[in-house]
């Protein structure tokens, strides 16, 4: 359902529209979705967040009515939620072209991706994936822009109590993946402002953790080449 929202936020971008414009349209379509497949449930907080240039700097930032430019990078996050369990896909997006400098960047945080989805597999702590990414972007003299843990757990969301904490990929949780675990992968690199190749360049896919490795169930494409779109 998920990606139903991205493709949606794909049409939709092009120089000129609006952030608000360009979350209303993954937004609508996924609810839209919802209801096709799911008429008997009932329906509440799907969600999209899809910020553009400076604005994609925490990742989760709020939407704006900023307008598009060329060359803008563009945030992707679209969250659909069903009986109230929700999902999530994380897209770096470029409004028509990308200068060297955000693709040189943009390529590290995907390989930064596919690596750390090859890390995902039962028996592994989500300490020694955290510390294994790190180690990744630090060969490559990035981890000071590392913007935070690298996944989660998904389940029943309630924005009253969060989600489970016991399954972050961070430094400091233990927990074993097991198989049946449902776990994103989502790194993300924050360039700062006025740097060559400056804001937020985040990817996220959910993976099924199974009893030889992982399934990814997301099926959005990432990357440059089908996402400098307009």
């Amino acid at each position: 359902m998920a990606d139903v929202g991205g493709y949606a936020i794909r049409e939709a971008v092009k120089a000129g529209a609006r952030e608000i414009d360009v979350a209303m349209a993954g937004r609508d379509a996924m609810e839209l979705e919802i209801a096709k497949r799911f008429p008997d449930a009932e329906y509440r907080d799907t969600w999209v967040w899809f910020q553009s240039g400076i604005n994609t700097d925490g990742a989760h930032n709020p939407v704006t009515a900023r307008q598009l430019q060329v060359g803008d990078i563009l945030s992707l996050n679209t969250f659909p939620m069903i009986s109230g369990y929700y999902t999530a896909l994380e897209r770096t997006m470029f409004v028509r072209e990308v200068d060297e400098a955000s693709l040189k960047v943009w390529e590290a945080n995907v390989a930064t991706h596919e690596y750390g989805m090859s890390l995902l597999k039962p028996g592994v702590s989500c300490a020694e994936v955290t510390q294994k990414i790190n180690a990744f972007l630090e060969e490559r003299n990035l981890l000071q822009y590392r913007t935070f843990g690298y996944g989660h757990s998904f389940g029943v969301l309630s924005h009253y109590y969060g989600r489970e904490a016991g399954l972050e990929l961070r430094e400091d949780i233990d927990t074993v993946l097991e198989p049946g675990h449902v776990v994103s992968m989502e790194p993300m690199l924050t360039i700062p402002e006025g740097q060559p190749g400056a804001g937020g360049y985040r990817e996220h896919d959910i993976l099924v953790i199974g009893e030889d490795g992982a399934e990814d169930i997301t099926g959005y494409p990432y990357g440059p080449s089908f996402n400098v779109v307009g």
